[in-house]
């Protein structure tokens, strides 16, 4: 069986750092012709996008697709609100996990699985201060040692 060509065109970096990621989830999405084409040629930015429930659908907000150039007047608006394709069941469990204290949904990257336009979305708490520094240290220690490990390698 053959596998499906995996083709990552956005990804959000910001929410790694800014959230303790608990679960994730791939959801398909809503888009028009050529905001596909435009995701093919990879213009496309989550940075500072959030998806909320609204009437028991999950809807992303500030994911910038850019406009097609040979789209003319088929064109969407870049910033428009976009529907996520899920389950019912997945979504009423990140429902109730949001109305939850300190839960959230964020979008952590975009990419094309075969034909289709995938958003893998996170479960997502909120991280403190002292939590990312926490991190980044713990960042720099693993990146020091790794050097430590190569120059003693290499001698």
């Amino acid at each position: 069986m053959a596998k499906e060509s995996v083709k990552l065109i956005a990804n959000n970096k910001k929410a790694w750092h800014d959230y303790f990621i608990d679960q994730t989830y791939e959801a398909g999405i809503s888009l028009a012709g050529t905001e596909v084409k435009s995701l093919r040629m990879g213009k496309c930015s989550l940075k500072e996008s959030f998806i909320k429930d609204e009437r028991g659908e999950l809807i992303i907000y500030g994911m910038n697709i850019s406009p097609y150039e040979k789209g003319n007047i088929f064109n969407k608006d870049p910033l428009r609100p976009r529907k996520l394709l899920l389950h019912r069941g997945e979504i009423n469990k990140l429902a109730g996990a949001v109305s939850q204290k300190g839960y959230t949904i964020v979008p952590l990257k975009v990419y094309l699985k075969g034909s289709l336009v995938k958003v893998e979305i996170g479960l997502a708490r909120g991280k403190k201060l002292y939590d990312k520094r926490e991190a980044t240290a713990k960042k720099d220690m693993k990146r020091e040692a790794e050097r430590e490990f190569k120059m003693s390698v290499k001698s």
